[in-house]
């Protein structure tokens, strides 16, 4: 095995195993192994547009590349002439805020408010587009980024036929306190399409606007913010993370007021956002908190229905199969989070999806050198949003999903949702160990495994060794030099290193179903070898600010394919050691 070659080149003393130490190390990482928390109605009617559209190849251009994966007949729309959204379903199934004129105030017995987008008043810039959500989910050729149209659509300028802008209706918990009424302050639903190959995706455009849920807030969205939810939802997606999309980002000069964490630079930005559903823990505790309980059961049985295909919808335990799927996906969605380094950075339940995705990218960072207590958001001065805590947090919020649902539960089915939540644990570490192991290259079963990883992430934190460099640098090692690998270098520093290696060597040699390079390509498959840094993102604002938008292009070439050595990715030093500016860096939830 070639890695033994490794082994003789790192020093360090070899530790003896003992009971206690054992015992240590399964406390190192909390996130893994700690203990876990305890009005009158006014119908709107939008112009007749069937909820899906049918195909119209008058309108589309024919490509050859079946790549995709559905047919060698590549349809894109190359005009966005009938082109629909429809807002109908939400307008169908909801009753909307009785009160038509938009100004901030409390609302309630309602899902949504109808509510324009606001449009920009300086001259509009589309930044960046993503062909794939363009291309691939909206079945738009994407030389239709350029025209006016499309410009117009994506800065809310103008309202597509069939379409009834809305804002959603939701409450949350907020650094674990009841916040009340929250909702979409500065995000406008613009409507639902439905692509060539039946998927119902509803596109929110953010910054767009005040609505009657802006509290103090201005409605927009800067530059910085913008930018960074664009890129990095993105970069998740293909990370194979759930998450939201990204379709469009177009900036202004339009003035907004901010916090003294920006630098003047006042540039107004515009995100179009794509997800199956904008539906969050919120959506259903602002109902619940306000005694309105019919349109709390009228909303948990769209979203059964609209998303929980295998969960009976007549059934009696309806409810309680939603809520087991939901905590089990929430705990799958989380430790993939730490399978990569990522901290969302506001855990709130406003900030949750109800189907398990990656949405409101705000204050987050994917970490470079490893930290359990990495905390990203310079506003949570307590950390409780730090990466070692986002399974703890996830449990809690899963605990107020649960109370929300309380009043549509049997007094037995309450208990058993009890006793669904105590499962929560099982599960996260169950994922957390599988995606680890993966990362590891080990395959098979033994009870070591778990004392493996651990020490290596005490190791990696003793040295504050770059998390992501040292998967996947272990994924490509293969030779006696370590020069080039300069995350091992770190960690080789650590006294017990070299006996981590010889636990590790010997465990690597019970995978005697594959060869050392088919495990390493395995390996390098799981462990991206670039993700989007803080820095890379301060880099790409920089030159935004000034209009130049190169960087923001390159890193949506280099973020598509992150498990991939590009030769662009290395020469901008995307794999290389953070530069030493990197460390002061902070974002807060304006950013």
């Amino acid at each position: 095995m070639r890695l033994m070659a490794v082994q003789r080149t790192l020093t360090g003393t070899i530790l003896k195993l003992d009971i206690m130490r054992i015992m240590l190390l399964w406390l190192i990482w909390e996130s893994t192994f700690g203990i876990f928390s305890r009005g009158e109605i006014t119908n709107y009617k939008a112009a007749a547009e069937p909820e899906c559209n049918s195909i119209d190849t008058n309108f589309y251009s024919i490509n050859g590349d079946d790549t995709l994966g559905y047919s060698k007949v590549n349809y894109k729309r190359s005009s966005m002439d009938g082109w629909n959204l429809t807002s109908q379903k939400l307008i169908d199934s909801f009753p909307l805020d009785s009160i038509k004129q938009n100004y901030v105030r409390q609302v309630r017995d309602c899902i949504f408010s109808a509510i324009q987008p606001t449009p920009f008043k300086s001259a509009v810039t589309l930044a960046a587009v993503s062909k794939e959500v363009v291309e691939d989910l909206l079945d738009l050729d994407v030389s239709i980024t350029k025209t006016k149209e499309f410009i117009q659509f994506v800065s809310g300028a103008k309202v597509l036929p069939g379409s009834i802008s809305l804002a959603h209706r939701y409450g949350g918990h907020q650094f674990g306190v009841w916040s009340g009424q929250l909702g979409d302050g500065r995000a406008h639903l613009l409507g639902a399409y439905v692509n060539r190959h039946g998927t119902r995706w509803e596109l929110q455009l953010k910054g767009s606007g005040k609505t009657p849920y802006s509290r103090d807030g201005d409605g927009r969205a800067v530059l910085r913010s913008s930018l960074r939810e664009f890129l990095c939802s993105e970069a998740l997606n293909y990370l194979e993370i759930p998450t939201s999309r990204a379709a469009s980002l177009v900036i202004s000069n339009d003035v907004v007021k901010r916090d003294n964490f920006y630098n003047g630079n006042v540039k107004n930005e515009k995100v179009l956002r794509v997800a199956k559903s904008w539906f969050r823990f919120g959506s259903l505790e602002i109902l619940a908190y306000s005694g309105e309980i019919e349109l709390l059961r009228k909303l948990v049985d769209f979203v059964i229905e609209q998303h929980f295909p295998l969960i009976n919808a007549t059934g009696s335990n309806k409810y309680l199969e939603f809520f087991s799927q939901v905590v089990t996906d929430t705990s799958y969605l989380i430790a993939r989070w730490m399978s990569v380094g990522f901290a969302h950075g506001v855990c709130n339940t406003d900030n949750f999806s109800i189907i398990s995705i990656t949405i409101d990218y705000g204050p987050f960072g994917f970490m470079d050198y490893y930290d359990s207590n990495f905390v990203p958001n310079t506003s949570d001065d307590e950390g409780r949003y730090k990466i070692g805590n986002q399974a703890n947090v996830g449990r809690y919020n899963l605990d107020k999903l649960k109370k929300a649902l309380n009043p549509l539960l049997e007094p037995q089915q309450q208990l058993l949702a009890e006793q669904i939540l105590k499962g929560y644990p099982g599960l996260y570490q169950a994922k957390f160990l599988e995606l680890f192991k993966a990362k590891l290259g080990l395959s098979g079963l033994d009870d070591s495994d778990d004392y493996l990883i651990a020490f290596l992430l005490k190791l990696m934190e003793d040295t504050r060794a770059d998390f992501t460099m040292t998967f996947r640098q272990l994924s490509e090692i293969y030779k006696q030099d370590l020069e080039e690998y300069w995350a091992l270098q770190d960690l080789a520093k650590h006294k017990k290193f070299s006996h981590w290696i010889h636990l590790y060597l010997l465990r690597l040699k019970s995978n005697t179903i594959e060869s050392d390079d088919a495990r390493r390509i395995r390996m390098q498959s799981v462990n991206p070898r670039y993700i989007f840094r803080n820095w890379m993102a301060e880099s790409a604002i920089k030159k935004a600010e000034r209009n130049d938008f190169s960087e923001i292009h390159l890193l949506q070439k280099i973020l598509r394919r992150p498990f991939t050595k590009q030769a662009e990715a290395e020469e901008a030093g995307y794999s290389s050691r953070p530069p030493p500016w990197a460390k002061d860096l902070r974002v807060s939830c304006s950013s």
